[in-house]
């Protein structure tokens, strides 16, 4: 064992090198948000802290944390706000962390969200290096960093946690480690409802390497013998070995590791969501009629297009309608270009399942830009743009977009905030 650890310790931290400023200047990032958004609350006498730890969502999750399922809000038109919308893996890292330390369920989330930020950072970098080289992956983990409502990635919140079980998930599955990327993906099932795009970029990236095995044998027969295995890279997890079909190892056992990760993948969401079922006595679909409750749902955009549409029967309104156009166009439009330029399977499947549960829901309209927040697959052709300026024109890229992320973030916090 100890040699196994002494061989692993020089592994890894080439990996860490190399992500380092990715590393670095995210958490210089989220540190400008921080510093700003205290200031702006000092000024409004608020207090940064509870809007970060102890409003909206957060709440909710504490209150988990604390005393577990069954609290629920009946609002006077007969909407019920119930707890079991919120899925369980924050809260029972909040309570964990509660146990081994001093941390109050709140403080508990914050170091959650901050700790899971960071991993969400190195996994965004690891997918991107691993698919267009290292410049892209800073730059795509800075973009991520500086994105509107990039204060989120800082509040005791799921989003942070979320998307770093889902970047890694693609990562391991990028990299042949099927097993690995169906436990991250249980595990991401377990914190957000949206955990199913992360359940069907690797049941799609499966699947896909099944056909592409069948069909490789069928053409080469079965005696055509075993390739050669390629030069494995070194990753964030080690040394990474070449892909399915190309390390060395037999068929039979690369299919046994992939249907495993296929069968675990789905655990964490239908095991929470077959629990409220049971829970509430509704049977399989009582989740739903949990969100209902909160008037959410999947309604394919309709709620939504007629809530811009509304937008365009005032002046002021219809300028913010014109902005949630453009946004939702610019979204579509990196969909596109991510298709065109070929991206891995599961980065288009789970980016292109992210957006349509973020663009089709059916209420929280202030809410969409936060749920799109764990879509980064989408940074990566404005990441490659980023990477092929000189290094001083993209940090002065970076910088004015940090800045006004800090402003926007601040001023947001401090106004009607994220539902």
């Amino acid at each position: 064992m100890t040699d196994l650890a002494t061989r692993a310790a020089p592994e890894r931290a080439p990996a860490l090198r190399r992500a380092a400023p990715a590393l670095l200047g995210y958490a210089a990032v989220r540190a400008l948000g921080l510093v700003v958004l205290a200031v702006w609350s000092a000024a409004r006498g608020k207090s940064a802290y509870t809007l970060l730890t102890a409003r909206w969502d957060s709440l909710w999750y504490t209150r988990v944390a604390e005393r577990g399922y069954g609290y629920e809000v009946r609002l006077p038109g007969g909407d019920v706000h119930s707890d079991l919308a919120f899925f369980p893996l924050l809260p029972w890292l909040e309570r964990l962390l509660h146990a081994l330390t001093p941390l109050a369920h709140a403080d508990a989330g914050f170091v959650v969200s901050l700790l899971a930020s960071l991993a969400a950072a190195w996994g965004i970098f690891a997918v991107t290096e691993q698919v267009y080289g290292r410049r892209a992956g800073v730059c795509a983990v800075l973009l991520w960093a500086v994105l509107p409502v990039g204060i989120v990635q800082s509040m005791a919140y799921s989003e942070s946690l979320f998307t770093a079980l889902a970047a890694w998930a693609l990562y391991a599955v990028l990299t042949g480690r099927w097993a690995v990327a169906g436990a991250l993906a249980a595990l991401a099932g377990l914190t957000r409802p949206v955990g199913l795009a992360v359940v069907a970029a690797v049941w799609a990236a499966g699947i896909a390497s099944f056909v592409r095995d069948r069909g490789a044998a069928d053409a080469h027969g079965a005696h055509a013998g075993v390739r050669a295995p390629s030069t494995p890279t070194e990753g964030p997890l080690g040394r990474v070995p070449a892909p399915d079909g190309a390390r060395g190892i037999s068929r039979a056992s690369s299919a046994v590791e992939r249907a495993l990760g296929l069968l675990l993948a789905p655990l964490g969401a239908a095991g929470y969501v077959l629990w409220v079922g049971h829970h509430t006595g509704r049977g399989p679909l009582g989740y739903l009629d949990v969100q209902a409750g909160w008037r959410n749902g999947f309604d394919g955009g309709a709620a939504f297009a007629r809530f811009v549409a509304e937008k365009f029967t005032s002046v002021p309104g219809a300028l913010a309608g014109a902005g949630i156009v453009l946004g939702v166009g610019l979204v579509i439009r990196l969909y596109v270009v991510c298709v065109r330029r070929r991206q891995p399977l599961p980065l288009l499947v789970y980016a292109g399942v992210v957006t349509v549960l973020a663009l089709c829901a059916s209420s929280y309209f202030g809410s969409k830009p936060r749920l799109l927040m764990p879509a980064f697959p989408l940074l990566l052709p404005p990441a490659l743009a980023l990477a092929g300026l000189r290094t001083s024109r993209s940090a002065l890229v970076v910088g004015g977009a940090a800045v006004l992320s800090a402003v926007y973030g601040a001023f947001w916090l401090n106004g009607s905030g994220p539902p």
